[in-house]
């Protein structure tokens, strides 16, 4: 969700009161660099769609049962998603020092005042647009050191270890469609079946596999590109990638891989 391809802000709303939710949004609708993505209704869903949205914006309110808004930054950094910015709202002052020691990029007191919203808006224009920048940089870099490492090679694997039903598989590598990571499982997925594999890192299985045929398209997958079935436009800026597995599964494309994607098929 490239704002230097896009000229957007993706953001959440994270509220356990719907009129807050909503009340949020509608404001947010006068700014038309800020595009609202979803809203979560608890800490638990919002730590959820951050690691699969990446948006560069949340709003967040710090009191939520459960797990609350200052609980929801710990999760997140404890998961290693990509950390978004944090505006954290409240009808209650008291947390100010606490939220700027967390490094927020704001607080917001309810109710949220247009004029109020307008700066944090302008400031987050300005720290977001740095930071993909930054983050262009940072893939240019990744793509040239990959294309060096491909070029110096070790061996790359023609066959995977899969385990699925008690039973050790050996699967031709092309015939993988994608694999995943979830708490620390790797799960690999063809045309026939799924299991686990005996890697403990998508990176440590990237590194095993063709370089020009396996795509990193988010922190959590790795796709074979010959079975992309379909890119589907998401949320106006970015992208999911239907594959040709059984289910049909969609994938995301993170912000920072949306830009190969468009170079890739020349969107």
């Amino acid at each position: 969700m490239s704002q230097s391809v896009t000229g957007t802000i993706s953001a959440l709303v994270v509220d356990d009161e719907q009129l807050a939710r909503e009340e949020l949004s509608f404001l947010l609708k006068d700014f038309p660099e800020i595009e609202v993505l979803q809203s979560a209704t608890n800490g638990l869903e919002a730590v959820k769609l951050i690691g699969r949205l990446e948006p560069d914006l949340v709003f967040l309110d710090v009191q939520m049962p459960g797990l609350d808004g200052l609980g929801v930054i710990a999760k997140v950094r404890e998961s290693g998603a990509n950390l978004p910015h944090f505006v954290l709202t409240t009808a209650f002052d008291q947390y100010a020092v606490e939220a700027f020691r967390l490094e927020a990029l704001d607080y917001l007191l309810k109710p949220v005042e247009k004029e109020r919203l307008a700066e944090t808006v302008s400031r987050a224009r300005r720290i977001v647009e740095d930071k993909h920048q930054a983050q262009d940089k940072a893939a240019a870099s990744e793509a040239s050191a990959t294309a060096a490492t491909a070029t110096k090679s070790a061996i790359q694997r023609s066959k995977l270890l899969v385990r699925s039903n008690n039973k050790n598989l050996m699967v031709d590598a092309q015939d993988l469609i994608y694999a995943t990571i979830d708490d620390g499982l790797i799960t690999v997925v063809t045309a026939h079946f799924e299991g686990q594999s005996n890697y403990r890192t998508i990176e440590e299985l990237q590194s095993n596999l063709d370089p020009n045929l396996f795509w990193r398209v988010h922190r959590s997958f790795l796709v074979n590109i010959n079975k992309i079935k379909e890119v589907i436009p998401w949320f106006k800026s970015s992208f999911q990638l239907k594959m040709d597995d059984k289910k049909q599964t969609e994938i995301p494309v993170s912000r920072m891989q949306t830009r190969r994607l468009r170079e890739l098929l020349k969107i």
